[in-house]
């Protein structure tokens, strides 16, 4: 698996994942959250942030199943479900992730004929510290 690039603004974030807790970035000024991290809010233009702890609820907002060609690590994987998740406790918020049919689970154990848009799901953690899904 491709290891996740992080930057200094989006580094926090990472580094929460790795302990189990899903974090959004939260202006403190104004108190939107924003995802992806940046440097500045987009609503109050505030430079000044924290990190709210999410419940790791949510629902599937849209999906796609990869399938081959793909980048060859990938590849033998394939086909394998990526969700887009709305946060229940942060509705403007959208995360991708793998959805799978346990904590631990393998890409493509969940069949790509179980997913539907709407569905609850629950922010689960692999051994590196990768946010994936698994239905509620």
């Amino acid at each position: 698996m491709l290891s996740p690039v992080t930057d200094p603004d989006g580094a926090p974030f990472w580094r929460y994942a790795a302990r189990g807790e899903l974090r959004v970035q939260e202006c403190a000024d104004c108190g939107e959250l924003r995802f992806p991290p940046r440097p500045c809010c987009p609503h109050c233009q505030s430079f000044t942030s924290g990190w709210r702890l999410m419940s790791g609820q949510g629902r599937i907002w849209s999906y796609v199943v990869p399938h081959p060609p793909l980048l060859p690590a990938y590849a033998a994987l394939a086909p394998y479900t990526v969700i887009l998740v709305e946060l229940a406790d942060a509705p403007r918020v959208r995360i991708v992730g793998n959805l799978v049919d346990a904590p631990g689970g393998a890409l493509g154990s969940v069949p790509a004929d179980r997913v539907r848009i709407g569905a609850r799901v629950r922010v689960v953690f692999d051994g590196a510290g990768l946010p994936q899904w698994v239905t509620a």
